[in-house]
């Protein structure tokens, strides 16, 4: 299926690996121009040799002004915008009784805060095209994990503000819609198995959660959901969660 992507200008937040790389891998793919933004500066080597579409820029968003500065830069290096992949965040752990006020509100901002940032510095591209928003959330804003107060009101607050743009943007018809992953098989997951003492059988004992043929979700099973939705092939698809996740986080615990 063509998803009418070519020569569409796509900024992708968090795009040197795992799941945004994966999406900047997909989107370049269907002949999108895409702005890779990452504090990673390795990410510079994302794109395969063969592909010139793409651009990378360094930022760390949890800076605002360095969110205006980046959002500038792409345009002026494109000419225009027609969507924006908010995905950039980490799960840093900021519980309600292994953490402290203070880091809780840093971890908000963290992780929610450039997802604000990154859309309103672009809003005024976006209008002119009739662009899309996809924001990438978490399992853990539904479904809890304990000891990520921090991340979890953070990804709840980006399902949230998914609804709430969608609202607002109806008069100017900009699409905004988010994918929720669950367990992914990332270089980032691959870390977190590696911590325990028996990192297979740890997968095994995940994978057999997951009802859907028993594995973890690639990375390129969310880009593919993302370049869908940021494509005129969802027209009429706006204000949507999709679960991207095998069916972990709302099929019945007892088919397992």
């Amino acid at each position: 299926m063509d998803l009418h992507l070519k020569d569409k200008v796509i900024i992708v937040t968090g795009g040197a690996r795992g799941i945004g790389k994966a999406i900047v891998q997909t989107l370049t793919e269907e002949g999108a121009r895409v702005a890779i933004v990452d504090k990673l500066v390795q990410a510079s080597k994302t794109l395969p040799d063969r592909n010139e579409k793409g651009k990378f820029f360094h930022a760390d968003l949890t800076s605002e002004a360095a969110c205006k500065e980046v959002i500038e830069d792409i345009v002026r290096e494109f000419g225009a915008l027609d969507g924006l992949v908010n995905n950039a965040g980490f799960n840093d752990s900021i519980g309600l009784e292994q953490g402290s006020p203070a880091r809780f509100i840093e971890s908000l901002t963290n992780n929610a805060g450039h997802y604000y940032y990154m859309a309103h510095y672009a809003l005024p591209q976006l209008k002119k095209r009739r662009g899309s928003i996809v924001n990438i959330g978490s399992k853990t804003s539904v479904t809890g994990q304990g000891n990520t107060s921090g991340y979890v009101a953070a990804k709840g607050a980006i399902l949230s503000l998914t609804r709430e743009w969608a609202v607002e943007l109806l008069p100017y018809a900009i699409r905004v819609n988010a994918v929720i992953p669950a367990e992914v098989a990332t270089p980032l997951y691959e870390s977190w198995l590696q911590s325990f003492t028996d990192p297979q059988e740890k997968l095994k004992q995940v994978s057999k959660k997951i009802p859907l043929e028993h594995r973890l979700t690639k990375p390129e099973e969310i880009a593919d959901a993302v370049a869908f939705l940021l494509s005129d092939r969802s027209s009429h698809t706006t204000g949507q969660w999709f679960f991207v996740d095998g069916g972990y986080t709302h099929l019945d615990r007892a088919i397992n």
